[in-house]
């Protein structure tokens, strides 16, 4: 069992159906969690394409738990008739693993260095300092431009790798125990765990049963109470299989 640090966490944003207002929605999920970091103090730093670490006390304890598709009903601003709409994004909240136990053989990946664009100065534009990584076992691609020299970048490829492919065990066990899985802690990124619903100005977890919350102070990450009340039910069904 790789050991990881509780104090990182990797959050990567995938848009679902719904062409560009699931990737303004996504883009919405992202900073809202950069809201809530900003809150409580936690460090915020871009990764990859909607992939983000997020460092502080607790992060990844805490952030697991926000794994799964966030479904949001709103009138789109590119809808001209006023209708709403369902749409979707998935996240998913990855450790940082600190430990040897992933074994990843060189023969296995594939990497390619690149020009990074964008801002960053001379030698981040015209060297090429970041890194596509390709792992042929599984097919996960990671891209890291970040860093202002490459083996940098290579290395923090080399963390979300890891990191994915520990998700990516996690979500296997997971769907092995089907139905008997338990609702909080082994979610996938297919569970559908939250609705944010504009019309009514409210959040809806669906692990919390009785429970909604208001839509405007969620969107500036205001998630304190939501965050408690997921931890509490977790501590309940941790007793359960004890």
């Amino acid at each position: 069992m790789p050991t990881f640090d509780q104090n990182f966490a990797i959050m990567e944003f995938r848009p679902g159906p719904g062409g560009d207002e699931s990737y303004l929605w996504l883009a919405d999920l992202q900073d809202m969690y950069m809201k809530y970091a900003s809150r409580v103090g936690w460090k915020v730093r871009p990764l990859d394409e909607n992939v983000i670490e997020i460092i502080g006390y607790g992060a990844y304890d805490q952030l697991q738990l926000e794994t799964g598709t966030h479904r949001v009903q709103r009138i789109p601003i590119t809808e001209k008739k006023g209708r709403i709409h369902t749409s979707t994004a998935s996240i998913i909240v990855m450790p940082k693993i600190t430990s040897n136990d992933i074994k990843v053989r060189s023969e296995d990946l594939e990497i390619t260095a690149m020009r990074a664009g964008g801002h960053g100065g001379q030698n981040v534009n015209k060297v090429s300092t970041a890194i596509r990584l390709v792992h042929k076992p599984s097919g996960i691609v990671v891209t890291m431009r970040e860093e202002r020299y490459q083996q940098q970048n290579r290395e923090k490829a080399m963390q979300v790798l890891l990191a994915k492919l520990y998700q990516a065990e996690e979500e296997k066990k997971a769907s092995s125990l089907g139905s008997a899985r338990s609702v909080i802690g082994l979610g996938g990124r297919a569970d559908k765990i939250r609705t944010y619903n504009y019309p009514r100005n409210q959040v809806k977890d669906h692990r919390l049963e009785e429970k909604s919350f208001n839509l405007d102070k969620i969107l500036e990450g205001k998630l304190d109470d939501l965050f408690l009340e997921l931890q509490i039910l977790r501590e309940s069904e941790i007793k359960k299989t004890a």
